[in-house]
């Protein structure tokens, strides 16, 4: 077996395939950017190399540097994980002709799968079937138009070296295609450098099932049973389970089968998925299925399948490319009960899903019933240059309500502060009436979106709480300001404090009363909660787990002091709270909504207007490109642009200043 080997990624992935190493007695060696060099992949590496800055075409993305590191520290192979470099033939070709061993399939097979419309040709021509659509090489817009009319509407637009929902657009009719047209071919110029696109039939009540399949240089292939990711946002999975509700034993065959022959068509070795778009509209059915794509490399969701297989993917992928055969043949395997995976991002689902940057101030995350894979560490940073992933919890059960119920759990005790996170958003979706009853396809976090949000916005009890923790929080600070002697219980009895608090830029105005030893009652506006915190103060960290307990019910939060306030996290929910400065004047800036500002950190892709344009609420003004993925930036109201402060191709701070609006003067 390998003694060392190099990984070509960061983050989750370079620590998941880091800890099976380590099992096997397999020394790693990790690369890093500047922007991530106290990352927790380097930490854990035995050997670490910087290939360069932040930026991952100057580090990441530069084969030749990775290739070199590889020889330097006397790596015998290349471990590429997911993303980055994973899908690149021309990079296996270079690790190859550097005398070292590629840990995934062979060029020819990443390039026979790597072109969307190549390779449903070549399934076509294997008896896999196939989504209708257009797949060759003309690209004219008005010829690609005309097939999609053919082809039927409503129509998916996909770029053909896409992934991850880059450069995909769904088209409801013809006077929306040109427009979709141009934002796919944009897209994929962008993420892949190929505007080349592809055009299918959308299916209605659609299922997203994928099916792992592994082969060895030896001509065996097996598949290890499906994985259900439906539930996708823009095109990107968001919750993955295994096996797939409502699978039947001969359309798992009938899926496997196809997926096999798919992999024995391109001589296919090591770890790779077969994505099926499927026809959920009647129930699984075996003549419903159709072939999407492969990835050739390993999937972020390929947890939920180790969890039912018992089977280490990565283990298996380094024995495959060290030339062994595999272990078992397809008789062997076998489904244990269930698992789901929900993947943590740092983004701001009550802000279009923006992506969250910042230091991890308190993080913590149940290792005891659910499996964690994770890229971070508190205090360790989310920054702007890669994919905003925190990382990823997986559970498993004996059935899919054991599995689920496993999952709400460990969501609700997540505790995450320093960046916002899509926790709450998870937790909402694993409530969600449809999805606990196994109704899933890919549109229901579209038609559960503003529910699904609406479910982390702060309750009462919420509010309650940060006023009492505010409060506490002033105590401890008048504890220190007049020492020790200082007893704020006996000395303030039990009248009334006020707390008038800011969360999410609303104003909450309360009174908190001592009622007891641990015992609040707070008035918010209307309403009136009786509260028991048992909070465990410590000498030198206000950040501590605190008992809630009130008349509908206890929970546990973390609470996490930050410079001008608190922040509360329980229930998979985290609240910003802070005392509001009477002082402090009225941002009329942002009351009269005259600026436009950054959300993020980001390259500006295209500015849409100029000087004294008028412009219409919800127009789009600027598309930024930030972690991998456009953002558009629309006009808050009515107006007349005054000034603008940046250009195509700019790179922009958080909260930069891009364009200043104004009213429309009337004649």
């Amino acid at each position: 077996m390998f003694k060392k080997i190099l990984i070509a990624n960061r983050g989750e992935i370079a620590c998941r395939i880091m800890d099976t190493a380590s099992q096997m007695g397999i020394k790693t060696v990790a690369v890093y950017s500047d922007a991530d060099a106290e990352a927790l992949h380097v930490l854990e590496a035995d050997e670490a190399i910087n290939i360069g800055p932040a930026a991952a075409l100057e580090s990441y993305l530069c084969g030749d540097k990775i290739v070199d590191a590889a020889k330097r520290t006397g790596a015998e192979a290349i471990h590429p994980g997911y993303g980055f470099l994973s899908e690149n033939p021309d990079f296996v070709e270079a690790v190859l002709a550097a005398g070292l061993v590629f840990i995934g399939p062979s060029a020819d097979a990443i390039r026979a799968m790597g072109l969307k419309d190549a390779a449903k040709n070549l399934m076509e021509r294997s008896g896999v079937p196939v989504v209708p659509g257009y797949h060759r090489d003309i690209q004219d817009a008005q010829f690609l138009a005309v097939e999609a009319k053919k082809i039927g509407y409503p129509v998916l637009i996909k770029a053909r070296s896409g992934g991850g929902g880059k450069g995909m657009r769904l088209v409801q009719n013809s006077s929306e295609f040109v427009g979709a047209l141009e934002g796919a071919v944009s897209e994929g110029k962008a993420s892949f450098g190929d505007g080349h696109v592809l055009i299918e039939k959308f299916i209605s009540s659609p299922r997203h099932i994928e099916i792992q399949v592994f082969g060895d240089n030896h001509g065996n292939v097996v598949h290890m049973f499906e994985r259900d990711c439906s539930l996708q946002r823009r095109h990107q999975k968001v919750i993955e389970e295994a096996p797939a509700p409502g699978m039947s034993e001969e359309m798992r065959s009938a899926m496997g089968e196809a997926a096999v022959k798919a992999a024995k068509s391109v001589d296919y070795s090591g770890a790779g998925t077969v994505e099926f778009i499927v026809d959920g509209s009647e129930g699984l059915q075996p003549d419903r299925f159709w072939f999407m794509e492969m990835n050739t490399r390993l999937q972020v969701e390929h947890p939920v399948t180790e969890m039912i297989t018992g089977l280490d993917l990565v283990e298996l992928q380094l024995k495959v490319a060290y030339d062994e055969p595999l272990p078992f043949s397809q008789e062997d395997l076998s489904i244990n009960g269930w698992a789901f995976e929900a993947r943590i991002y740092a983004e701001d689902a009550a802000k279009g899903f923006l992506p969250s940057i910042g230091r991890l101030n308190y993080f913590e995350m149940p290792d005891d019933f659910a499996r964690i894979d994770c890229g971070v560490s508190e205090g360790g940073e989310i920054s702007p240059y890669y994919d905003p992933m925190i990382g990823k919890v997986i559970t498993h059960g004996e059935d899919r309500h054991q599995a689920l119920a496993n999952m709400r759990a460990a969501l609700d005790q997540t505790y995450i502060a320093g960046v916002t996170t899509n926790v709450g958003f998870l937790a909402a979706l694993c409530h969600d009436e449809d999805f606990s009853k196994s109704h899933v396809d890919t549109g229901l976090i579209n038609r559960r979106l503003d529910s699904l949000i609406s479910c982390g916005e702060a309750k009462s009890i919420d509010i309650a709480v940060g006023a009492v923790m505010l409060f506490l929080q002033r105590l401890e600070n008048e504890r220190a300001s007049f020492g020790s002697e200082f007893d704020g219980w006996r000395a303030w009895g039990t009248g009334n404090f006020y707390i008038d608090l800011i969360h999410l830029e609303q104003n909450h105005f309360c009174a908190v009363r001592v009622i007891g030893e641990d015992r609040y009652e707070v008035e918010i506006e209307n309403d009136s909660i009786a509260l028991q915190l048992k909070p465990e103060f410590s000498d030198d960290d206000f950040s501590q787990k605190i008992k809630v307990e009130w008349s509908q019910g206890n929970f546990t939060v973390a609470c996490v002091e930050t410079d001008d306030g608190i922040t509360v996290i329980g229930n998979a929910r985290a609240f910003t709270y802070k005392l509001i400065d009477p002082l402090e004047a009225d941002n009329t800036e942002v009351a009269n909504a005259s600026l436009i500002r950054a959300p993020m950190p980001g390259l500006a892709k295209s500015v849409k207007v100029g000087i004294g344009e008028h412009v219409v609420e919800g127009q789009v003004l600027v598309i930024l490109e930030a972690m991998k993925m456009e953002h558009s930036l629309v006009a808050p109201r009515d107006g007349e642009i005054e000034s603008v402060h940046i250009d195509e191709g700019d790179q922009v701070d958080d909260a930069a200043l891009l364009i200043l609006l104004k009213e429309i003067q009337s004649e």
